[in-house]
């Protein structure tokens, strides 16, 4: 089982940053912004990148996402 990549954080934190991933992973940006902190998080930690489509999850984030 791979690390958890949210242990450092608290509970809500580590909901809050999983459910942003959900909401990149459907393209729901327009109705639920990232806050400029969450995506440095979620980028510090190796789990989305910014492209020319937009964001998307790396494989890790996939992963983190799915809870492998």
């Amino acid at each position: 089982m791979a690390d958890n990549p949210f242990a450092e954080f608290s509970l809500e934190k580590a909901i809050a940053l999983r459910w942003t991933l959900r909401d990149i992973q459907a393209r729901r940006l327009k109705m639920s912004p990232v806050s400029d902190e969450d995506l440095r998080t979620l980028t510090d930690l190796g789990l989305i990148e910014v492209r020319d489509e937009g964001l998307v999850l790396t494989p890790a984030g996939i992963s983190a996402v799915n809870g492998a």
